[in-house]
């Protein structure tokens, strides 16, 4: 292990501690910047604070060649609205280039506003592309743990090497992020989350741990509960600390399978009051996440399609499929609606300019719903689920057209949503042996959405579809993440899977299997996988006693 990669891992692990019992040393008396730090504390100093400020971590995200942006929410009752005076709190921030701030390059104070639930959105900007970088916050008289983030490489940077790592599905009722104690410990330039960071299902005692409050969500105060018991989760906030996230979301945010301005049950959910309840989610939504001001929602709308260039490797395109899609059909000939989409015509028209006009090796696609053709049941019969792209052809269609079209480079799509990982080819014609491979798509795993898997059930069910399915490549229903190494050369895709969700600590993390795409040739290959038998020991075997809220299986 690198000293640096010991360095992140102390971090991410608790290894600020010491920060949290003596920070209020660290820091000056006042701090000066752009943001007017010393009128700021003397206009909003007020009473004093609550302790305890700092319950829900630190985060950073959306990192650019000169800079990121760093988060936090002052909540000393996190599950009980926050807890804070109904007054704005000036919250000081710090980034240095060591973990002991001893070479502070960029500093000031934002405000906390109790119509944002207290949470910092910092800005930060003027410093140097591809490197590492460590912050923290101050408010009142206590300091926050210390995290680390990293700037982009610069753009028309030659950089040969590029390390992410993509996760999704995180149902707290559904199991421990026992999957975050491994990824906290990776050697990462960012973390891409692929959507339903919360699930609004009801709470149930009968499952691994229980949701708060008495119902799914609704309001602003409801969705803030609920997101920020997912932050207490120390697995998670370890991870938030180690790395830049970039983030999207898919359904479990708002409401399951809701399209637009349409909720999953319109008969129980009238227009007006799931709108409303669509604008208190995004409001919680952009209060809990690192994102910057141009995604501050206004009301119902809240822009998360974006775009990150990684010098001349790579380039992340992050999609929406939710705000802007058309409502599922209900059968194949709907599907085949050239006027059904996925995310809207500016978004399409959006992504497709994009991904011609970079000038980068490859081009990954940060999306929440499968792309490749998914039957689920086997023999001459189709079932399809028509919430994924199965439900949108005419457009999969014309996308996949596209990719084949040698107007972008290297296109490969990183999915979340199944709880299970698919690692499939893409074709414009999924049902013609002759349509041609035009990119690759890998379908990642849940965190923990499905509790403890069963390998053998799973594969009972879906081996006898996927020898009628000759692009799929590889299957698996195991909890965890993918880490991607990109190189000008090629894409190596890491499964990594935990032994167990069921139990919070003491857990294994094992590579399930590697997946390799080749620049310049399309498609997605197996490199190597564990034998059923041997990744079968790597399971922990403890009794099952919990229900689970998986929606997909």
């Amino acid at each position: 292990m690198s000293n640096d990669h010991a360095r992140r891992r102390f971090l991410a692990t608790g290894g600020a501690a010491t920060v949290l019992t003596a920070g209020h040393l660290l820091f000056g008396p006042v701090l000066t910047g752009p943001d007017g730090a010393a009128a700021a504390v003397r206009a909003y100093g007020g009473g004093p604070l609550p302790r305890g400020l700092f319950t829900l971590g630190v985060a950073s995200g959306d990192p650019l060649p000169g800079g990121f942006v760093l988060w936090t929410r002052l909540a000393p009752r996190p599950l009980d609205g926050g807890g804070m005076p109904g007054r704005p709190v000036p919250v000081r921030w710090q980034v240095a280039e060591d973990e002991r701030f001893r070479k502070v390059r960029a500093e000031g104070v934002a405000l906390a506003r109790p119509e944002h639930g207290h949470a910092v959105h910092a800005e930060i900007g003027g410093l140097r592309p591809d490197r590492e970088y460590f912050y923290r916050f101050r408010a009142g008289e206590e300091v926050s743990p210390v995290g680390r983030s990293r700037t982009a490489p610069r753009p028309g940077q030659a950089n040969e090497h590029l390390r992410f790592a993509f996760a999704s599905c995180q149902n707290w009722q559904d199991g421990h992020f026992t999957a975050y104690h491994h990824l906290a410990q990776e050697d990462l330039a960012f973390v891409a989350f692929l959507g339903d960071y919360i699930y609004e299902t009801v709470p149930r005692t009968t499952t691994v741990r229980t949701h708060e409050g008495d119902d799914e969500p609704y309001t602003v105060a409801d969705y803030r509960n609920r997101h920020a018991q997912y932050k207490t989760d120390p697995e998670l906030q370890a991870a938030h600390a180690a790395f830049p996230w970039i983030a999207t979301w898919d359904d479990h945010e708002v409401d399951n399978n809701w399209a637009d301005e349409i909720p999953q049950d319109p008969a129980q959910q009238p227009h007006d009051a799931f709108l409303a309840r669509r604008a208190a989610a995004f409001q919680a939504y952009y209060e809990h996440l690192p994102l910057r001001r141009s995604a501050r929602p206004r009301g119902i709308d809240l822009r998360l399609h974006r775009r990150f260039g990684f010098g001349r490797l790579a380039t992340l395109h992050v999609l929406d499929t939710r705000q802007y899609r058309s409502v599922q059909p209900a059968t194949l000939a709907e599907a085949e609606d050239p006027a059904r989409t996925m995310t809207g015509p500016e978004q399409e028209k959006w992504l497709v300019n994009g991904m011609s006009k970079a000038d980068t090796h490859w081009n990954l696609l940060a999306n929440q719903v499968m792309w490749a053709s998914n039957d689920r049941m086997a023999g001459p019969r189709q079932v399809f689920d028509f919430d994924n792209w199965d439900g949108y052809r005419a457009q999969r269609r014309r996308l996949l057209d596209f990719f084949g079209s040698g107007r972008t480079s290297n296109p490969v799509v990183l999915t979340g949503d199944r709880h299970a990982t698919w690692v499939c080819d893409l074709k414009p014609d999924f049902d013609d042996p002759a349509s041609p491979v035009v990119g690759a798509e890998i379908t990642g795993t849940s965190i923990s959405s499905g509790g403890d898997a069963d390998p053998a059930a799973f594969h009972r069910a879906f081996d006898p579809i996927m020898a009628e399915s000759p692009h799929w490549k590889y299957i698996g229903n195991r909890r965890g993440y993918i880490v991607c190494d990109v190189t000008p050369a090629g894409l190596l895709a890491s499964l990594q899977v935990v032994s167990t969700v069921w139990r919070p600590d003491g857990t294994t993390m094992v590579t399930a299997a590697r997946f390799q795409v080749e620049a310049g040739r399309p498609g997605i290959s197996v490199v190597d996988q564990l034998p059923r038998e041997e990744e079968d020991r790597t399971i922990d075997r403890s009794p099952r006693h919990h229900d689970v809220d998986d929606d997909q299986f």
